[in-house]
């Protein structure tokens, strides 16, 4: 705890040159280590198809007849939430207009074939490959959980390489542990860091307040509180009541731009774009966009980063809601109900912007260019029809999602960094609040170093040692379900078949 927040005062202290450093950094790691992460996502994505697909997909996370906790919808809804970070609500809006100036494939920028390819990348940035990320951490941790029966307080436990009592065992579990820590923080820090900037400009549009720093401020000292509130009161009062409003405010704010904009064109284009993200899946996958599109491959390898970070805080959560359903289950339900999820924010927001860059009605791609992010955000809302009343829906969504994703996450760190809890205790009060603040003084430190660069270079940094990390948990799954016992077949009566048939698709059986 003392070492992130040194390393927030120096955030704070470092200015232009600090920026400058992190920015370097980022292109020595995306020059030399892309390899790393590119191998590690491939690798995870197929082993996974592999796992989910052969014998070993029948296993049952939990006793052999064990119904699911959660049916399909209760499931998938929950597992959406964990999905929807408020930052998709930015990035799915800029980046098609980052790739319309910067199109893959050998495009030329605003053609119609860059028009084409637009959405394509950010989908495939935030579908099933990535979402397998997640699953590597939920399966490891799930089957440690409900069938070896072992406690998992950290992702260090899921790992059987590390069983045991010799010294290099366990400072090889203080030292995943602590790496989990770093990328929990990295992602966390730049998930705040870029969304406070957007919700402030956002409010300074609504209401005519100037976007100075002092805003920014306030809105942190607002985050502190709500997040102070929500994690004091603990798992079941605090973050189970926001992520519930979490679904709501997500799928109502989609539904609303969807209605109210061109929404037959919307679902036309999103049509071709998973024709497109399909048929170059081979491509995507290999980071092989084209020669000239360097902006595509950087802005996968910080997707990658990204994702690697939240792997532990989304597998811890995903393992905790899935006991009872198979491997196989889990595997399908995560590419289809998580990817679709955070899929369908690029088809409707990102859909929007670029209909309004093509018809003309608001050059966004040059006020992204000169203004920023913000900027853009605060234009494509004001668009729409009762732009005060979008903006302030945007703007409360935003702050739930942020409130959800950090309460979440700071239960979770504080777990990593507790003493031994007994079954079913919840991590001490002041040690869930300490990170709360730590995370806000890291996020605050990411924002006064600016740039979006800098907030990349934080998400490659903190997702590196997470490569190897996973690379640890895929050998371990490989090994529990290769030495373990396969399921028994499980007998169906015609009242339990009935049932099952309401709970669980044929597609996911």
């Amino acid at each position: 705890m003392l070492l992130f927040g040194i390393v927030s005062a120096l955030l704070m202290l470092g200015g232009d040159t600090l920026q400058q450093s992190i920015s370097q950094l980022l292109d020595v790691m995306t020059t030399h280590s892309k390899w790393l992460y590119i191998g590690i996502y491939i690798i995870n994505f197929i082993f996974l198809i592999w796992l989910g697909f052969s014998r070993y997909g029948r296993i049952r996370l939990g006793r052999v007849n064990e119904r699911p906790e959660y049916n399909d919808f209760q499931w998938g809804s929950m597992v959406f939430a964990t999905g929807i970070d408020a930052s998709i609500l930015m990035l799915s809006t800029t980046d098609p207009l980052q790739y319309l100036q910067n199109p893959p494939f050998g495009a030329k920028p605003f053609s119609a074939a860059a028009y084409r390819y637009a959405n394509v990348c950010g989908q495939f940035n935030w579908g099933p490959m990535a979402w397998m990320i997640f699953a590597t951490a939920t399966i490891a941790i799930g089957y440690a959980i409900y069938v070896k029966k072992i406690r998992v307080q950290r992702l260090s436990a899921a790992i059987d390489l590390l069983e045991g009592p010799q010294p290099y065992k366990k400072i090889l579990r203080e030292l995943i542990d602590f790496t989990v820590v770093f990328g929990i923080m990295g992602g966390i820090g730049s998930s705040i860091g870029m969304e406070i900037p957007v919700i402030s400009k956002v409010l300074s549009t609504m209401t005519g307040l100037d976007d100075t720093i002092w805003l920014k401020l306030a809105l942190f000292g607002i985050l502190l509180i709500l997040f102070t509130f929500t994690v004091y009161a603990g798992l079941n009062k605090g973050i189970k009541k926001l992520s519930a409003w979490h679904i709501y405010t997500a799928i109502g704010f989609l539904l609303l731009v969807l209605f109210i904009g061109p929404t037959l064109k919307l679902i036309g284009a999103e049509g071709h774009d998973i024709f497109h993200l399909f048929s170059n899946f081979g491509r995507l996958s290999l980071n092989q966009t084209g020669t000239h599109s360097a902006f595509a491959q950087h802005q996968t390898l910080f997707y990658w980063g990204w994702w690697l970070a939240y792997m532990p805080v989304m597998g811890l959560f995903i393992a905790r809601i899935s006991r009872g359903r198979t491997i196989r289950q889990v595997l399908l339900g995560m590419a289809t109900y998580g990817a679709i999820s955070c899929m369908s924010f690029y088809a409707i927001l990102g859909g929007y912007a670029l209909f309004l860059q093509r018809s003309g009605q608001i050059d966004l791609v040059h006020l992204l260019n000169t203004q920023g992010q913000a900027t853009v955000i605060a234009a494509v809302i004001t668009t729409l029809p009762f732009k005060i009343i979008m903006l302030a829906i945007f703007c409360l969504s935003c702050f739930i999602f942020l409130a959800t994703t950090i309460s979440s996450s700071a239960f979770i760190v504080s777990s990593f960094t507790s003493l031994e809890l007994k079954l079913g205790e919840q991590p001490n009060r002041w040690n869930r609040m300490a990170w709360v603040v730590i995370f806000i003084l890291f996020s605050l430190g990411i924002v006064l170093v600016g740039s979006f660069k800098t907030i990349q270079a934080v998400c490659v940094i903190a997702g590196f040692p997470l490569i190897f990390v996973c690379a640890l948990l895929l050998i371990s799954i490989f090994h529990n379900v290769h030495s373990g016992i396969l399921p028994v077949t499980i007998k169906k009566t015609a009242p339990d078949k009935a049932l099952k048939s309401k709970l669980i698709p044929k597609f996911f059986l």
